[in-house]
């Protein structure tokens, strides 16, 4: 009888600590995140009308699943070269199914398939206050600013990722969802694949507000546990609205940022983050994902070489301007009334 208490008791000190050897470590002990990780899924920031609950059925994520895949298939298929022009003033569209990665399945989140990456509020949308909703207006003038390239938005110039890739938070986008990070006791570097934006984390660092605001804010990290923890402020107005798969996401300049990263195995990472703006939200919203290792690498990311959208788009008002035509004003494709 007391070896066999002896043998649960041991079991039960001994388990946790074999289960924590699972995951790879670094030399000084910390968990090693370092390698190339993807978080592309069909699951994005906030839930689709089709849902109501977080969790997903096996059936309703198949049935997602294959509707994706045939609009992939059916925006594959080869475009007839005797259609002609499309009529005047229709959008032509930039891109075919050949040109994005979104991913093909269904996110999963400690095994559960996920309507949204959001999980508080409840229903799965950002909860903008009315004064963030009138901030949220005001990046969207710079779509119909042509005097100067400085005008136009980042993603134009190629300065910055259109779908907070880079974040915080690190979302997924229509495509380029690596991200590589590289690891040391003092920093983690967390380099993403589009437009190569590198998010540089302090361990043990301090926020100073007195330094100049960046596109991805700026990170101090410190660890509870086996879980990293960053803190994130100080973002450029220009990055405060972004795209999550055709809809506008509006992340504050004075948001904080809250992110934790642990380690499930040495394959996956559960990724949670937290927006705090009190003004900008009627509270704090709350997210998780996962990343998951891939065994591909990063290309170079060569936006600038060849991007002929800002002299096309700059040389277009010019020519409206000198032969006495108004720009048109249009609204962007992205939808802000989406709640």
């Amino acid at each position: 009888m007391m070896s066999l208490r002896f043998a649960c008791l041991a079991a039960i000190v001994v388990f946790p600590i074999a289960a924590q050897a699972q995951i790879p470590r670094t030399p000084d002990g910390k968990p090693d995140f370092q390698g190339v990780w993807t978080n592309a899924s069909l699951t994005r920031l906030e839930r689709v009308p089709e849902f109501k609950e977080l969790v997903l059925t096996q059936t309703q994520a198949d049935d997602w699943e294959k509707e994706a895949a045939k609009i992939a298939a059916d925006d594959s298929a080869p475009t007839d070269p005797s259609e002609g022009a499309p009529d005047r003033g229709k959008d032509p569209e930039g891109y075919n199914y050949f040109w994005i990665d979104p991913g093909t399945r269904v996110g999963k989140v400690k095994g559960e398939y996920r309507s949204s990456w959001i999980i508080d509020p409840a229903n799965g949308k950002v909860p903008y206050s009315p004064a963030g909703r009138a901030a949220m207006m005001k990046p969207l003038a710079t779509f119909n600013s042509y005097d100067n390239p400085e005008e136009r938005i980042p993603i134009e110039r190629c300065l910055i990722g259109f779908a907070s890739t880079g974040g915080p938070p690190m979302l997924n986008a229509l495509y380029n969802n690596h991200h590589q990070i590289i690891q040391t006791p003092e920093a983690i570097a967390i380099n993403v694949e589009m437009i190569h934006d590198t998010r540089i984390i302090r361990m043990q660092g301090q926020h100073n507000p007195s330094v100049v605001r960046q596109y991805l804010g700026t990170t101090v990290g410190h660890w509870d546990g086996d879980t990293l923890v960053t803190e994130t402020q100080g973002f450029k107005q220009m990055e405060a609205l972004r795209l999550d798969f055709g809809l506008f996401v509006y992340v504050s300049p004075d948001s904080k940022v809250t992110e934790r990263f642990t380690l499930l195995g040495k394959d996956e990472i559960h990724y949670a983050f937290a927006v705090e703006d009190p003004v900008a939200y009627t509270q704090p919203w709350k997210g998780e994902l996962t990343f998951r290792r891939s065994p591909d690498r990063l290309y170079e990311y060569a936006c600038h070489e060849g991007n002929y959208s800002v002299p096309n788009i700059l040389g277009g008002a010019r020519e409206m301007e000198r032969t006495g035509r108004k720009t048109v004003v249009t609204a962007p494709r992205a939808r802000i009334d989406r709640q």
